[in-house]
């Protein structure tokens, strides 16, 4: 129902006036889906995007100094910090954060590693992978007697705040010491890259290395991806239907919440790091023209881009979001409080 109310509000705004490209940057983790939507959209209407992958921090720094069209994060920003910028965001499609392995003799897919064992690992407490908390976890396995080598961000990054908004709710310790955050002092055992594709070069390189990205990563490159013990303590795989799970838990289908974080969600069936992404606008925008190619360009995602995301194994919003997100997008004027020319007349 959403939907098609969706549709039909969007068809009454008059669609001219667009800029011939649109400029965007931020999250790395949605990279890849944003430059494949791009390419078909280009396709359609010969308007391109240029996408740079920056990470989250950077992206929202350059929406607030109004140096690109629209920033791109991996988490809700705080609505104090929205009003103060004068900027609003909204979520683009659901995925996960997913650590993955290089780890000699261990198949795709079937380490198990419960949040403590993570913990562990990115706190330094635990450094080799035949570590008895490790061999515990995998009765099954044969784990080869070589230190872990934590791979992270060193950058401002959404995912690193996914991955620490769920280590904060499962650990006290980490809590205590980091927090929630975009930006970790990590410990010295880690190894700090700049960007979701060094964590993946690194991690692939290095024996015996953990690293974490988001799962579009994991699909494109095929990595080894562990199974993670989620709220419910079922161990679980990160997919479309695990991230779908965590979603159904949440208050996002049910009330259209999307600053809702997704990590640590009951259910047997949820990836306890499940996350959205997010893109950033000015409420009141002083370049008319370029905020409306951007927005039309999402608008179009929403309900032309559903088979390229799916094929990256992302999830579409709720009907009830996608609402909201209309009712968000709606709602941006230029300087003179007038609506932008958004219209859905795109094949």
């Amino acid at each position: 129902m959403f939907k098609r109310l969706f549709f039909l509000a969007c068809a009454l705004l008059a669609g001219v006036g667009h800029a011939a490209e649109i400029n965007g940057a931020g999250s790395r983790a949605a990279a890849l889906l944003y430059t494949k939507w791009a390419a078909e959209y280009g396709k359609k209407t010969g308007i391109t995007l240029a996408y740079q992958g920056i990470g989250s921090n950077s992206g929202i720094k350059k929406i607030k100094d109004a140096a690109v069209d629209f920033g791109a994060c991996d988490a809700p920003m705080s609505v104090a910090e929205l009003k103060a910028a004068n900027l609003m965001d909204f979520p683009t499609v659901i995925s996960g954060v997913v650590p993955f392995v290089n780890l000699p003799g261990v198949a795709r897919g079937e380490l198990r590693l419960t949040p403590d064992i993570l913990t562990g690992i990115y706190t330094g407490v635990i450094l080799r992978w035949d570590a008895a908390a490790i061999v515990a976890a995998n009765p099954t396995l044969t784990l080869p007697k070589i230190a872990i080598v934590p791979i992270g961000r060193s950058d401002g990054s959404g995912t690193t705040f996914t991955l620490t908004d769920f280590l904060t709710k499962v650990s006290p310790q980490w809590k205590q010491k980091f927090g929630t955050n975009s930006i970790i002092p990590w410990p010295s055992n880690v190894v700090a890259v700049n960007g979701s594709g060094e964590v993946v070069a690194t991690t692939k390189k290095t024996v015996g290395a953990i690293g974490y990205a988001d799962y579009a990563y994991v699909v494109e490159f095929d990595l080894n991806y562990v199974q993670l013990k989620n709220h419910d303590g079922a161990f679980v795989r990160p997919n479309a239907n695990s991230f779908r799970a965590a979603l159904a838990q949440s208050g996002w289908g049910k009330t259209g919440n999307f600053e809702e974080m997704l990590t640590d969600k009951p259910g047997p069936g949820s990836w306890p790091i499940t996350a959205g992404t997010y893109v950033v606008v000015p409420r009141v925008t002083a370049q008319p023209e370029r905020t409306a190619a951007a927005l039309q360009f999402f608008v179009w995602a929403f309900l032309k881009g559903d088979e390229i995301a799916n094929g990256l194994v992302y999830v579409r919003l709720p009907d009830r979001v996608q609402g909201r997100v209309f009712h968000e997008i709606s709602s941006v004027v230029d300087s003179k409080g007038q609506r932008l020319p958004i219209s859905l007349y795109v094949n």
